[in-house]
């Protein structure tokens, strides 16, 4: 009972502000969205001071000044997305309106696989508006299945699970979800993710803004076996009303990594490469609360060295120049009390 009242008690306020916010327009709504941002950042400092640190340590260079700005500005936009962009989406978005909200950015070869019947795997990060990005290409004729992880309040679940698939958009569950991504794959279709979720400490790290990321394995073995090209793409604000630049990143393709040494390692640094080129064209719509370095390899966590073995998996991504790995190098422990002895 006690459960069942909690579920009721989180549902229905949710509910309410769905039906108030229909009756404003839109660039009202993110104004008062931006506000309830500001006292959240207000009531959490220890959160806007996880931001800061993470946005401190993507960009170094930074002052003191931008990179609170940005933090802030980060917390307004995700504000914006939960509590406005997502309730208006299924009303803003149809087969004939969507132009008015969207607009299409480079997205060539991405289009080339969303035309052809080719199986493929499609992926974002927390940036932008990563459930209009779906949502979007299911409106204008490009379905697509999103894995995602179930909410625990079972009526939240049920009313936003509507509105994620009010376009088309059918969205899978993670617990079960392996047979169902086989099977799609295998028959032709299209799988999405949200690529940027800490893995853990067994995990698979790859460079991420400078640091070594934790990632899941799924996405790169999936590709693998059904030789699927992976497809990073974003929809970002545009200006400050419900308007977004939809764009893909980067096509992986499987020719790419086919001879690589470690072509799961490849696939896993270009798709998390992919989503740092995102995030740095608009670091403001980044969410950077979340702890995505919270894990760390294990040569970290036992105060060694960058590994050999690592540093020569490193030098043979195309993209990495010795600087950026010399970087993710002072980032072990005994790398920082070899420099803080020498001085």
């Amino acid at each position: 009972m006690a459960t069942t009242l909690r579920h009721l008690a989180e549902y229905l306020p949710l509910r309410a502000l769905s039906t108030a916010l229909h009756a404003f327009p839109p660039s009202t709504n993110l104004h008062t969205a931006g506000i309830v941002a500001d006292l959240f950042a207000l009531l959490g400092p220890h959160r806007v001071a996880r931001a800061v640190d993470n946005i401190r340590a993507s960009f170094p260079q930074w002052s003191d000044e931008r990179v609170q700005q940005v933090a802030r500005a980060s917390i307004r936009h995700m504000f914006q997305v939960f509590m406005v962009d997502s309730f208006i989406m299924p009303r803003s978005l149809t087969p004939t309106s969507w132009p008015q909200a969207i607009e299409v950015g480079e997205i060539g070869p991405g289009l080339e696989l969303l035309l052809s019947d080719q199986a493929a795997i499609f992926l974002t990060g927390h940036f932008g508006n990563w459930e209009l990005l779906g949502f979007t290409l299911a409106t204008i004729g490009f379905p697509l299945h999103a894995i995602a992880r179930p909410l625990d309040n079972p009526l939240l679940n049920r009313w936003l699970l509507g509105v994620r698939e009010a376009r088309g958009m059918r969205v899978i569950t993670k617990w079960g979800a392996t047979p169902q991504m086989l099977k799609l794959l295998e028959g032709g279709g299209r799988v999405a993710f949200i690529a940027d979720q800490n893995a853990g400490d067994d995990g698979l790290f790859v460079p991420f803004f400078g640091r070594m990321a934790s990632c899941y394995k799924s996405i790169g073995l999936l590709a693998l076996r059904y030789r699927v090209p992976v497809v990073a793409g974003a929809a970002i604000r545009v200006g400050q009303a419900f308007r977004y630049r939809v764009e893909a990143t980067d096509v992986i393709r499987p020719a790419e990594w086919l001879d690589h040494p470690d072509p799961l390692f490849y696939i896993t640094a270009r798709y998390a490469r992919a989503i740092e080129t995102m995030v740095r064209k608009a670091p403001e719509q980044y969410l950077w609360i979340h702890r995505r370095w919270k894990s760390r390899p294990r040569y970290e966590r036992e105060g060694r060295p960058l590994p050999d073995t690592l540093r020569a998996k490193l030098e043979s991504l195309p993209w990495m120049t010795p600087a950026e790995i010399e970087t993710i190098a002072g980032h072990s422990p005994s790398s920082r009390t070899a420099v803080s002895t020498s001085l």
